[in-house]
């Protein structure tokens, strides 16, 4: 999974974050569908955003429930949904560890 862009704290991310929970992913994914509209219209796009703290925006949540669904009904696996949306909580955890990681400064670094 590769994420195309960082959302720096922009005022108008700061102010949605304020608003509710699942905010700041939806004005990212609006983002992104702005961002990818030349693309081909031979599949569907759909934008998945996720904040540090979980939420998910609207349309990727929908899209990723659907999915994990035809896993279950595919596999017989009951737990494949589960794994899923649990994969993309480990790769947001990884993410926001390198971001901490690299905000750190190291004056002991050679310049």
């Amino acid at each position: 999974m590769e994420c195309d862009s960082v959302l720096h704290t922009a005022d108008s991310y700061l102010e949605a974050s304020y608003r509710e929970a699942g905010a700041v992913a939806e004005l990212a994914a609006s983002d992104k569908v702005v961002k990818y509209a030349g693309l081909s219209s031979q599949g569907e796009f759909v934008p998945i955003a996720v904040e540090s703290q979980g939420p998910i925006n609207r349309d990727a949540l929908q899209f990723l429930s659907e999915l994990g669904r035809q896993l279950v009904e595919t596999t017989g696996d009951v737990q494949t949904s589960s794994f899923l949306f649990q994969r993309i909580s480990v790769v947001v955890q990884r993410f926001n560890s390198v971001l901490l990681h690299d905000g750190f400064v190291d004056d002991d670094r050679p310049k």
